[in-house]
């Protein structure tokens, strides 16, 4: 990691290590608004790939699928490789993809392209909150979870002007370079200071965190050093066992204690209605289908090509300000109030739509329906987008952070799949209106569950989020005696009573 100089300060490498995991959260914004650009384009008479409204459909949300795959598989590779090592995975497939669409010539590779960028989507949902959470101080951790979704912001607003100007096999090359820029940054990036405490590594998992977080954060590293230890020497005892068919018991009976831990499952019951809220408040349906929510709202009447960028341009903004104010507000505080907009802009939108399907309006201007979009996506920007990694980011606890994370994100991606494949669906057949009802009862639900369980986060560290999970801060006894839970039936009775040594 070099010698230290004095410019560059702890705050300035915790912005460098972010950079590399929000540069691939990037990918998100712009796979998903590829999608505006490339259907459009596709859908032309002169089109190399002729498609229609079953195929474009497949095309945009394939992603879903995808995004289960990619869930399924990096918990693994986090938990035993490391978070750098997982990041720069996803990243590949991400790259392969983008010059898949590059030489594409026919719906086939499309695809097989968008599939293998919907892997690199669920690998980096369940890794970037989780490798930010670790590396960042507490009190800056919020505004560095929120760059995520700036980058999202960012990476729409880049392919949606790109695709104004250039044809969609030019802006897939500018975006695979992006792309390449981003694995730099991410092999110069040093592994996360929690995973080498995890893995025993606690001489580098010392010397990293030291790097990252300069000298003033003692006690969150000797806590986290302490809990490592613990567990890991827990873990140790609980693998002594005299045959496979022990050992495999002990695991079943280890899974079973973990399930009903507070701390394993109820961040999971939290993030799956966190996530499912997010995917519902519209962010990758006015992503992917930007072109045609203008023409339902306002009518061909209006330049839909610079309405699209300025609301880009606005959720950058929007996002821009999101930074600054969630070190300032409260998570939950923030929650109800962009939410609440969000649940406005649905019905308002629905009501208005339907009033003027209907010629039941005494007066209208397309103002109305581009400042009805304009407040669902500030809504978007400074909420429902960020707010999920950010919470996500927080909530899990380190023993579990893969798996739960993981699991969590499995319910972003069918929730993401189900949302964009029936967008043509639901405008087809009960009008823009109607499926504004649809994701407005959604949204409100998970609002209403998130609001009960979630708990303040905001400014505290991650082993004290731990601990409210459970109750209460657990002695190193206590968390040596659950954690052996795995072996009690088959360890002498001196071996159950001995105390861990740290």
């Amino acid at each position: 990691m070099g010698k230290n100089q004095p410019w560059i300060t702890p705050f300035k490498k915790q912005c460098f290590v972010t950079l590399g995991v929000s540069l691939n959260m990037a990918g998100h914004g712009l796979v998903m608004g590829f999608a505006a650009i490339l259907l459009p384009q596709l859908r032309k008479p002169d089109s190399i790939i002729p498609i229609d409204d079953s195929s474009g459909s497949w095309i945009a949300s394939i992603l879903g699928f995808a995004l289960v795959a990619g869930n399924f598989i990096i918990p693994t590779i986090m938990a035993k490789y490391g978070r750098r090592t997982a990041n720069l995975v996803s990243i590949a497939p991400m790259i392969v993809g983008w010059f898949c669409i590059i030489f594409a010539s026919n719906i086939t590779v499309l695809l097989i392209a968008r599939f293998l960028q919907g892997l690199a989507m669920g690998m980096s949902a369940t890794l970037g909150p989780v490798l930010i959470g670790e590396y960042t101080s507490p009190n800056n951790r919020g505004a560095f979870l929120t760059t995520i979704s700036l980058t999202i912001a960012t990476g729409v607003l880049i392919v949606h002007t790109l695709g104004s100007y250039l044809v969609w096999q030019t802006a897939a090359l500018v975006i695979a370079c992006i792309t390449f820029v981003d694995f730099l940054i991410v092999l110069y990036s040093p592994e996360s200071p929690s995973w080498l405490a995890d893995q025993g590594r606690y001489e580098e998992s010392e010397k990293v965190f030291r790097w990252l977080r300069g000298e003033g954060e003692e006690e969150e590293l000797h806590r986290m050093i302490e809990t490592s230890m613990v567990v890991r020497e827990s873990k140790t005892d609980a693998n002594i066992s005299q045959s496979f068919s022990k050992s495999l018991k002990g695991q079943l009976a280890y899974i079973k204690t973990t399930i009903k831990k507070r701390e394993f499952y109820k961040p999971i019951f939290i993030m799956i209605h966190i996530y499912t809220l997010g995917q519902w408040a519209g962010a990758n349906i006015l992503a992917a289908y930007t072109i045609d929510i203008f023409n339902n709202v306002i009518g061909n009447e209006a330049n839909v090509s610079l309405m699209v960028i300025t609301l880009d341009a606005q959720r950058i903004i929007s996002n821009s300000v999101a930074v600054y104010v969630i070190k300032k507000v409260k998570r939950r505080t923030m929650l109800f109030i962009t939410v609440g907009i969000n649940l406005f802009a649905f019905i308002a939108t629905a009501g208005y739509t339907y009033a003027k399907d209907h010629n039941m309006l005494p007066f209208d201007h397309p103002s109305i329906g581009i400042a009805l979009i304009h407040i669902h996506m500030f809504s978007i920007a400074t909420g429902t987008v960020p707010l999920p990694f950010i919470i996500a980011g927080e909530v899990f606890p380190l023993e579990y952070r893969s798996l739960a994370g993981g699991f969590s994100v499995l319910f972003l991606s069918s929730n993401l799949f189900i949302t964009v494949k029936t967008v043509p669906y639901l405008f087809r057949n009960v009008g823009i209106h109607g499926a504004y009802l649809i994701y407005a009862v959604v949204v409100a639900y998970c609002l209403v569950i998130s609001w009960w369980f979630l708990p303040e986060t905001k400014d505290r560290t991650l082993q004290e989020i731990e601990d409210e999970f459970r109750g209460r801060p657990m002695s190193p006894e206590e968390l040596k005696s659950t954690q052996s839970l795995t072996s009690l039936k088959y360890m002498n009775k001196d071996r159950r009573c001995s105390s861990p040594v740290i």
